[in-house]
């Protein structure tokens, strides 16, 4: 019996590299192993999520761990490789199906990766029916638990609706941050940020007697008008205006949403659009920040509707129900605004800070070569990539514009990779426009210093 247990594991440890490689190095070193090739039924041959990176680690995996466990080389090698190619086998049939890259088949999924090795495991280790069929029922059992635990925590299924690349380490931080919102262990999950800014950020500024100073210049939000030029704007969208909200997070300071409410209920604008972060923590639950938004956007009043990005603070999970109250999430996707002939398209990318799920070369797929376009990011991080797609505005927040700062130095955190020009305010970068918001809310601590709160009402003209 302990010969068919050291083989189990062996064989679970090949089955759990490829995935655990994967999360690891996330997109470097992602070739797939069928390039790209389809064949006549127009359906991949195995799927991007077969690499040859992946094979590698279960092949390597084999003969190493085999080594180690006393199992000679090129037996080890063998396992790898035979269980590698059972998996192959049931990718080709799966897509021959019709079956999605990524999906789970009961069965089907482990019973190749765990017969095939029994080609070498059977004549090595003499390995009668009934000890080779208790290891492939035990090895299709845990594998398959395996992959339903793999898919629960790194594969919100919920989610393939939208255009996200569904990472490995996208998932885990989702994981953390949204899906375990209601479970008691939360708190314990998300034990560093709770003692960060709930304990000692917060206490510094009470001790220092400026949480209460600094809370109420946080409500003293201020509507900021903003026009812009472009020469190339297309004629019927000369004086178009928008509307743009970024960080809200209505759920941090009391009294934040009504301010926003009666600063935009008297405006009346072509467009408005969401920058992202909308509840205040970046865990936990969100319905109270569900319910403060559908208020927000029943006081807004916007001809072409209501826009939104994800940032750094949202899950997936809130945008079904904000969609079904009227506003459209663009998740590394683009719509087009029509005025007469004219057209202007908008883009917008998923959150690329903490999630890092922005997919720009997906977002633009479908806009035309040449065609004025707007894009919605959560940050300014993203700024270069977005000039080489030939943007011509580029709207972001998350940055707070530091939220603190000092005078005569500036802000002493930005949260954001981009250098400090971008940080907040009105910015160019070659032929590209930029608007990085101060916010709306406050994140962390709910204080401001030497910042002020904004809705930035942009007016876009045409430069004659």
């Amino acid at each position: 019996m302990w010969i068919v247990l050291k083989f189990l594991f062996l064989l679970w440890l090949v089955n759990l590299a490829p995935p655990l490689l994967s999360l690891l190095l996330k997109e470097r070193f992602r070739t797939p192993l069928d390039l790209g090739y389809r064949l006549n039924d127009g359906r991949p041959l195995l799927g991007d999520h077969k690499t040859i990176r992946g094979v590698l680690a279960g092949i390597i995996t084999g003969g190493t761990l085999g080594w180690l466990l006393g199992i000679p080389l090129g037996i080890g090698l063998g396992i790898g490789a035979l269980s590698m190619a059972g998996d192959l086998l049931t990718s080709f049939i799966k897509r021959r199906l019709g079956k999605p890259s990524g999906s789970v088949v009961p069965g089907l999924d482990q019973l190749t990766e765990g017969a095939l090795p029994l080609l070498v495991l059977v004549p090595y280790a003499q390995l009668g029916t009934a000890q080779s069929t208790i290891l492939l029922l035990l090895f299709c059992a845990g594998a398959y638990a395996g992959s339903f635990l793999f898919s629960w925590i790194f594969l919100n299924r919920a989610a393939r609706r939208y255009r996200r690349n569904l990472r490995p380490g996208l998932r885990w931080r989702e994981w953390r941050a949204c899906d375990m919102a209601y479970h008691p262990l939360h708190p314990v999950l998300n034990a560093d940020r709770i003692i960060y800014y709930h304990l000692l950020m917060k206490t510094a500024f009470q001790m220092m007697r400026l949480y209460g100073r600094g809370r109420k210049n946080a409500l003293a939000i201020r509507l900021n008008t903003v026009t812009l030029n472009f020469e190339d704007l297309p004629v019927a969208f000369d004086d178009y205006t928008i509307l743009f909200l970024s960080d809200l997070h209505l759920d941090g300071l009391v009294g934040l949403d009504h301010a926003i409410g009666a600063l935009v209920a008297p405006l009346s604008v072509d467009l408005c659009l969401f920058g992202g972060d909308y509840r205040s923590n970046l865990s936990g639950p969100y319905s109270k920040v569900l319910l403060r938004m559908r208020r927000l956007l029943r006081a807004i009043d916007a001809r072409d509707g209501c826009y939104a990005v994800l940032g750094n603070h949202d899950c997936i999970g809130m945008v079904p129900p904000l969609e079904r109250r009227g506003l459209r999430f663009l998740i590394n996707d683009a719509a087009k605004l029509t005025r007469g002939t004219d057209h202007l398209w908008l883009v917008g990318v998923d959150d690329p800070n903490y999630y890092e799920a922005h997919d720009l070369r997906q977002a633009f797929s479908d806009v035309p070569a040449g065609a004025f376009s707007l894009l919605l990011v959560h940050s300014p991080d993203v700024f270069d990539e977005a000039a080489a797609y030939g943007t011509r505005l580029y709207l972001c927040g998350h940055t707070h514009a530091g939220q603190v700062q000092i005078p005569g130095f500036g802000p002493l955190v930005t949260h954001s990779r981009a250098p400090r020009e971008f940080i907040q305010g009105h910015w160019r970068f070659g032929r590209m426009q930029g608007y990085t918001s101060t916010g709306v809310g406050v994140s962390g601590v709910p204080v401001r210093f030497g910042t002020v709160g904004e809705a930035v009402l942009i007016r876009l003209k045409r430069k004659c």
